[in-house]
């Protein structure tokens, strides 16, 4: 199972997918047309280790609602992340059971490694 969750107005996770084959054997599933479901989103979290490892403090609305200035728990980060799709990390990309998460140098190249490219 190859699957990359991405942004398709983002222009850094279309730079990943350019770099992951263009993503021919990934399926592509755009966030903002489908966000992710809780299954999905418990499953990961399970290979992850936590919900908070899946959550973008980077996304505007973290700060416009305040959510910096609160002490939020695992739960609410799941809610958060199900209720709107700016707040999940990304691109998440998975491959057979490694799940790759956020866009940094590292985690790209970890990513290519696995997919053989």
């Amino acid at each position: 199972m190859k699957k990359i969750y991405h942004l398709s107005t983002c222009n850094t996770c279309q730079k990943i997918i350019a770099a992951l084959d263009g993503g021919r054997s990934f399926e592509l599933l755009d966030i903002k047309e489908k966000n992710i479901s809780a299954e999905e989103l418990d499953a990961i979290k399970e290979k992850v280790g936590s919900y908070e490892g899946l959550f973008s403090k980077r996304a505007m609305k973290y700060r416009s609602m305040g959510l910096d200035k609160m002490n939020l728990s695992e739960k609410d980060y799941r809610n958060y992340m199900l209720e709107e799709y700016t707040f999940l990390k990304r691109p998440f990309i998975l491959i057979g059971d490694e799940v790759f998460i956020g866009n940094s140098k590292a985690v790209v190249a970890q990513a290519i490694k696995a997919a053989g490219l």
